[in-house]
């Protein structure tokens, strides 16, 4: 017998992960699943899809320290991140949910507004397959509208028409 210890396991960290649709078993399992959620920004009129919104690092999030007070951020233009949720049904792939999070962004003096905790009870939302797009004016819902059907309208033809009220 050697007298050689052995380094211990190492611990896995809890973590939120992100899984695919495959079965999953062991660590982590029962994790939410975000692979079917799409981040999308609108800002000064134009929607784009950015992944970095995921983790607060989309490209108008970076470099901007966030105030949960909208006096902190006078000269803020307002912006959204929309939480996307497609899904799957008999007829195909769909927009299943989608919600929106209004923010104030100031790039000069690199301030900006949201709350936190809006964003992750709006992400939960989509993907729980809710529409809340209340906080969008008409020139956004316009833009959020013309990506959706860009980006496939294949999906946006399958939608529900709450989705395609919502956004007309």
């Amino acid at each position: 017998m050697s007298n050689e210890q052995q380094p211990a396991p190492e611990k896995k960290k809890l973590a939120l992960n992100v899984v695919s649709n495959k079965q999953h078993k062991g660590f982590g399992a029962g994790s939410i699943d975000l692979s079917q959620v799409a981040c999308v920004v609108i800002d000064q009129g134009e929607a784009y899809i950015d992944v970095g919104a995921m983790h607060a690092k989309s490209k108008i999030e970076r470099g901007i320290k966030f105030s949960p007070n909208k006096e902190d951020v006078p000269n803020g233009r307002p912006a959204w991140i929309v939480w996307v949720a497609v899904d799957r049904n008999d007829t195909g792939s769909y927009y299943a949910g989608a919600t929106s999070c209004e923010m104030l962004i100031d790039t000069e003096a690199r301030r900006g507004w949201k709350i936190l905790a809006d964003h992750v009870n709006r992400l939960d939302a989509s993907l729980k397959r809710r529409y809340m797009l209340d906080n969008l004016g008409p020139e956004e819902k316009a833009a959020l509208r013309k990506l959706l059907q860009e980006h496939n309208l294949e999906w946006w033809d399958n939608s529900p028409e709450q989705l395609k009220e919502l956004l007309a």
